[in-house]
């Protein structure tokens, strides 16, 4: 993806005018944050005239409103904001991973879809938003959305997603269903949802509580793409969550890291039981469900010898509100695989 221009030259006549309005009323105070334990307010702050405070992957995230006009990056916060009831404040979303599921798609039916993938700041700018919620970092940096001191000078306030940060102190040391409940509630703060975000936690929780892990001890290989050399899930992220919850042991999770490069070498030495297949439509389970087959080294494997694979849809596969679906999900596949 190219470079931006400068700044100036990168705005339309209409995001410039957007940007002189938003800087003289913004939202959002970011500096670099010093500790390393998120912070959800302000402790003695006079409430009515002090915003409200969070530390968001060492970024200083002050609100004196709820943000209303949102862009959302990636199908993890896109999905947060419908099941929070909020889809009517996104102006905009990018870089979804597949389709809305069937419970939020009548509310994301008029949401405008702005790029397949990061945006640029040009795009993000010209919606006129007043906060950009990010699903990663990397989202938000001078060749996408824009970084985030620069969107904040033009009065455009930015969160990503907690599980998401990377910097030592922030990224959590592994992937939890409580990290995920507390990400969840502080989303509610951030956007004065907090009752609508306790109560999809109480069903999250619910539906977590009602699932029936695996007893029949397999191991299981995270695909998520890549032919020379797989990307699979680790022993961090989300891939090791949800397989775990299921009652899968990871062939990969002695590996620090959410996803990572894993040599054919080693999938064949683990020769695992099943394999999760990631589907996305630029890289579909039917197109790695072939590759193993046609390959004759793979296809020795005992998974794809008795055809024991479990599909993920790829927005399903990082943490967010479809985690706990994910989990069910794998579960009931292997029960019809007669395996679980």
């Amino acid at each position: 993806m190219p470079l931006l221009p400068s700044l100036d030259r990168a705005l339309s006549p209409r995001s410039r005018r957007a940007a002189g309005l938003l800087a003289f009323a913004s939202l959002i105070t970011l500096t670099a944050g010093c500790t390393s334990a998120p912070a959800h307010s302000n402790p003695g702050a006079d409430d009515s005239a002090a915003p409200a405070v969070t530390d968001n992957c060492g970024v200083e995230v002050a609100l004196d409103d709820p943000p209303q006009r949102v862009v959302t990056i990636k199908s993890t916060t896109t999905e947060l904001l419908l099941a929070l009831g909020l889809g009517d404040r996104i102006v905009g979303a990018a870089f979804l991973d597949g389709p809305v599921p069937e419970q939020w798609a009548d509310d994301a039916a008029a949401i405008p879809v702005i790029s397949d993938f990061a945006p640029s700041q040009e795009a993000v700018l010209d919606l006129e938003p007043d906060f950009v919620f990010a699903g990663w970092e990397s989202n938000l940096t001078a060749d996408a959305a824009g970084e985030r001191a620069t969107l904040a000078s033009f009065g455009v306030g930015t969160y990503v997603a907690p599980s998401a940060c990377k910097a030592p102190g922030y990224k959590p040391a592994k992937l939890t269903f409580e990290v995920l409940f507390d990400e969840i509630a502080e989303a509610g703060d951030v956007f004065g949802a907090e009752t609508e975000a306790a109560e999809l936690i109480e069903q999250q929780r619910s539906l977590l509580a009602d699932i029936e892990p695996s007893t029949a001890d397999l191991t299981a290989l995270w695909y998520s793409s890549g032919s020379d050399t797989p990307y699979v899930g680790a022993g961090i992220g989300a891939p090791q969550l949800v397989m775990e919850t299921a009652g899968l042991d990871n062939i990969a999770a002695g590996i620090e890291d959410t996803w990572t490069s894993l040599g054919w070498e080693s999938v064949i030495e683990a020769d695992p039981d099943v394999i999760v297949l990631v589907d996305a439509s630029w890289n579909t389970a039917a197109k790695k469900i072939e590759l193993l087959k046609s390959n004759p080294v793979t296809a020795e494997l005992t998974a794809v010898k008795r055809d024991r694979f479990v599909v993920v849809p790829f927005a399903a596969g990082e943490a967010g509100v479809r985690s706990v679906e994910a989990v069910a999900s794998v579960v009931a596949q292997l029960g019809e695989l007669g395996i679980g």
